[in-house]
């Protein structure tokens, strides 16, 4: 049966559907989905039929529900990235890491990654370049351990079941126990704390950009060597980076 609807009240229908996928803590199966956007049960399969088609919706396997594609979240890091509040995030990530004299980054998680967003170097001929774009494990640095910290326990074990904790460096934490409560302390800290996890004599620290409905859209961190920056000074910059975080934000808006 072809949908009598016009073409921009479906389109507004499968946005609906994306943005609802994208804000679950879990994977929504096609009832809730129809039940929170007060759709017919044969509305909400026809979109969601669209949409993987499409392939911007994938099941989550093993169960009923869906969630965003890798090709989505790669269109939504491009909008992110190529959108005009950049000049802006990137300006405040300059002044932040010219105040520390340390590199500092903007990262986001993606599929169980954590992918670096905007960096700004150090000057220092020791330092560790990653550009944006690249990908970094998500339980042994400090972006990644304040994800799993701030997100929903059931999604956290979720990750964490498909992520082996694979050694990195000598202080990698890879026993499952004591990850989970190194997460608990954060969480009640709200920081990402990496103490050379991922790669020997470097550590870093991580806070929070929250959007507008609270939720952890990205991550600012900042690392350095530990020889150059023990963890404890680094620590000393919490209130600075939040407060850079709070405008990174703001951009978000």
């Amino acid at each position: 049966m072809v949908d009598a609807q016009p073409p921009s009240r479906l389109l507004e229908r499968s946005f609906a559907v994306l943005s609802l996928i994208a804000s679950s803590p879990r994977p929504p199966v096609a009832a809730t989905i129809a039940a929170k956007l007060g759709l017919a049960a044969s509305s909400a399969h026809r979109v969601l039929a669209q949409l993987a088609d499409a392939g911007l919706v994938v099941r989550e396997p093993g169960s009923r529900g869906f969630r965003a594609s890798a090709q989505l979240a790669a269109f939504a890091r491009e909008v992110l990235l190529g959108d005009s509040a950049q000049t802006e995030r990137h300006a405040i990530l300059e002044g932040l890491a010219t105040r520390i004299g340390e590199t500092c980054n903007l990262t986001m998680l993606d599929r169980g990654h954590v992918v670096y967003l905007d960096r700004v170097e150090c000057q220092w001929p020791l330092r560790v370049h990653l550009a944006p774009g690249s990908q970094v494990p998500i339980h042994c640095t400090a972006s990644g351990k304040l994800f799993l910290a701030t997100m929903p326990k059931l999604r956290r074990a979720a990750l964490l079941a498909a992520a082996p904790l694979e050694r990195h460096a000598p202080g990698t934490i890879v026993d499952a126990a004591t990850l989970a409560r190194e997460l608990e302390s954060l969480r009640k800290r709200d920081l990402g704390i990496d103490d050379e996890e991922y790669i020997a004599g470097l550590i870093a620290v991580a806070v929070p950009v929250r959007d507008p409905r609270r939720r952890v859209a990205a991550a600012l961190a900042v690392h350095a060597p530990v020889a150059r920056m023990p963890l404890a000074a680094a620590l000393d910059y919490v209130d600075e980076m939040r407060t850079a975080a709070a405008h990174i934000a703001a951009t978000l808006r």
